[in-house]
């Protein structure tokens, strides 16, 4: 029943310009028949809940029938996102202040929610901290986030500053290891590592490019796959135009064959947290491999599938989700990905 509201759902919201669009752009990529693609498409909605972004996205035109079950499309994703998280627990997440409250052991550093009144909490803050992160408490994917140098400048204006934009969660800026700094030292470059039900089921790492403060796809970043069982990156890092670098374009830091510094703490790290709140099962952790420690920068309570087992980080042209169903089913992920049951 449940494929079946998906489907309906997605009819009555569809955008049938975009779905004929799309249709004519694998057409060009491709060669292949208009009206295939149109019935082929159908098919990958009716069958494995993929929309017509899933279908040109995960170059599903390129997958048998085996492979694409292997994809975690968007109607999956959104199954398990209703299967796991519960909506008023969930709320914790997008709310930055809230989630430093209820995380703060795993911030690792100092934090403070500001508002007209607290000038004199932010000028003791800002005493200890001359560069401060300042970022809405509400924005996600770095948005409306500035790092704010208050050395010599009058304080009284960078306050008021600050609250015009509705930067009202201050923090102490994070200092990433120097192996992950040295590829992009203009950004914290973090780990996006997902958990379910408490298990770590995929991991990227984020990374700056044309020195950008952040590291996030939409300012030009790129983003390579983490090897869970090892924390090696195996696969050229991608950038959301669709570029594949083996090495850093501006640093020429190898990406390939790099190793995340004190990965086995990292998953553990993840797995402890992941069971703070038993409600919210499936969620994506933003993660700074400090120099000495661990800390999560934030976290999503709703995990974007669009990075996962894209073509160029594809084994054997196979999705995650086997991933995913093994932990679901009980069982160890790390067997899957070792071939093994």
């Amino acid at each position: 029943m449940g494929k079946i509201r998906y489907l309906f759902k997605r009819i009555s919201r569809m955008n049938y310009g975009g779905f004929f669009k799309m249709v004519d752009k694998v057409h060009k990529k491709t060669g292949k028949n208009r009206i295939f693609l149109f019935f082929d498409m159908v098919h990958c909605g009716l069958k494995y809940q993929a929309g017509y972004v899933d279908y040109d996205l995960f170059e599903m035109y390129h997958m048998n029938a085996r492979e694409r079950a292997t994809v975690i499309t968007r109607g999956i994703n959104n199954s398990l996102i209703k299967r796991f998280n519960d909506p008023e627990k969930m709320k914790i997440f997008p709310n930055k202040a809230m989630f430093n409250e209820r995380f703060k052991d795993y911030l690792k550093r100092d934090w403070l929610l500001i508002d007209k009144d607290k000038f004199d909490e932010f000028a003791e803050f800002a005493a200890k901290h001359p560069k401060i992160v300042a970022k809405p408490v509400d924005l996600q994917c770095g948005q409306g986030i500035d790092i704010v140098d208050v050395t010599g400048r009058d304080l009284h204006e960078v306050f008021d500053d600050i609250l015009s934009k509705g930067q009202l969660l201050l923090e102490e800026p994070v200092v990433q290891c120097e192996e992950i700094a040295a590829i992009h030292p203009d950004s914290v470059n973090t780990l996006r590592v997902v958990t379910l039900k408490g298990r770590v089921v995929v991991a990227f790492l984020r990374i700056g490019n044309k020195h950008f403060h952040v590291d996030n796809f939409n300012h030009e970043g790129l983003a390579a796959p983490v090897d869970i069982r090892d924390g090696v990156i195996r696969f050229k890092a991608l950038k959301k135009s669709g570029e594949l670098y083996t090495e850093h374009p501006i640093t020429g830091v190898p990406i390939v064959g790099f190793q995340i510094p004190r990965w086995p703490e990292v998953v553990a790290f993840c797995e402890k947290a992941a069971k703070e709140i038993p409600e919210v099962g499936y969620i994506g952790w933003d993660v700074c491999v400090m120099p000495d420690d661990i800390c999560f920068i934030e976290a999503n309570e709703f995990p974007g599938h669009d990075i996962y087992g894209l073509p160029p980080h594809r084994d054997k042209n196979e999705g995650l989700l086997p991933v995913f169903n093994a932990v679901l089913e009980g069982k160890d992920p790390i067997d899957v990905l070792n071939g093994t049951k």
